[in-house]
């Protein structure tokens, strides 16, 4: 039986439906992500499993117990929100313990579920500070303390990172991918941004327009996805379509390389110089496509290139639906393509 079980869960604000149905389950200690841009459906199904929202059609199960239409103080859970919510007037370790003391756990407990938070996130020497005496980084560690300190085995987290900087970012994506592990938390976590879903999650839940688009490991939307909305939002730069023959095609732009007078004949666009590689947009029969080189390049624009892939790199598309195709018959893009 799966730690968390979500059937045909709906959200309808009147005529708009915000969660259209979508089922999915998630194990004990697994890390699932629900990414997809913005208006898709994700945080208002964040809300469902939190009891913050209240489902219109649909399912909720926790480790065999419905909580459909339980309140949220009674799912076992905790929440880190985007906003870090803390009270400016509390200092760090009261900030942390409020939701004990709420509940009302013995002073000896909470004492002693501090102790043992603030070395995991590292606020040991920020303890009696306020809120507003710390970084943005060490006000999201509080925040995570607040939920750790709950001993909730599940965690729900919406867009925890979005309020950060690059530099934090990347740095809190490895703390609390590490946190997870070592407390064995089951977490749900809410993100527009495709790095931190495909860096952090065991598994990644794409939505769309309130419905799944895809649901696997991120390799598997990686390498293969099941639509052009998947080939298009997965992948920095997304993947190359190309309308051809009642098909889509696609190619990822770090599998197109250059050739010495085979493949397609295209012309420059714009070079985009990254420090460590390029990225090249060039026009191939009112087709635009990137593809990445290593190193330094700059090519005026209209300067000649032939580019070409090898065999199995490619995707195909249906261009009537966009949901993944078998390997059709091979188009001209293929047979001036491949290398």
């Amino acid at each position: 039986m799966s730690y968390i079980s979500v059937k045909g869960l709906t959200k309808r604000y009147d005529d708009v439906v915000a969660v259209d149905s979508i089922s999915f389950e998630a194990e004990e200690g697994e890390f699932v992500a629900l990414l997809g841009p913005s208006g898709c459906g994700k945080s208002t199904t964040l809300m469902m499993l939190a009891g913050l929202e209240d489902p219109s059609e649909g399912s909720i199960v926790f480790n065999g117990q419905d909580v459909t239409k339980a309140a949220p103080g009674k799912r076992g859970l905790s929440m880190v929100f985007q906003s870090y919510a803390l009270f400016p007037h509390l200092s760090v370790g009261e900030n942390i313990l409020f939701g004990l003391k709420a509940r009302k756990v013995s002073n000896n407990e909470r004492n002693a579920r501090l102790e043992e938070v603030l070395d995991l996130v590292g606020l040991r020497a920020h303890v009696n500070k306020k809120p507003g005496q710390l970084s943005g980084g060490q006000c999201q560690r509080v925040a995570l303390a607040r939920a750790i300190v709950s001993r909730a085995p599940i965690c729900l987290m919406d867009e925890p990172l979005s309020n950060l900087d690059a530099k934090l970012r990347n740095e809190m994506r490895t703390e609390i991918r590490a946190l997870q592990k070592k407390l064995g938390l089951t977490v749900i976590y809410v993100t527009h941004d495709q790095v931190e879903a495909m860096s952090m999650a065991d598994r990644v839940i794409l939505l769309n327009q309130g419905r799944i688009e895809q649901n696997g490991k991120p390799e598997d939307l990686y390498n293969k996805p099941e639509s052009t909305f998947v080939a298009g939002f997965i992948g920095h730069p997304p993947m190359n379509l190309i309308a051809d023959a009642q098909m889509v095609l696609g190619i990822r732009p770090e599998h197109i390389a250059l050739s010495e007078g085979t493949g397609l004949s295209t012309s420059v666009i714009n070079c985009d110089y990254h420090g460590a590689n390029t990225l090249i947009a060039v026009d191939y029969r009112g087709h635009a496509l990137k593809f990445i080189l290593q190193g330094h390049h700059n090519h005026p624009v209209g300067t000649p290139l032939n580019i070409q892939w090898q065999r199995g790199q490619e995707h195909y598309f249906s261009d009537q639906n966009g949901r993944r195709l078998a390997v059709p018959t091979v188009s001209h893009f293929l047979t001036e393509g491949l290398s």
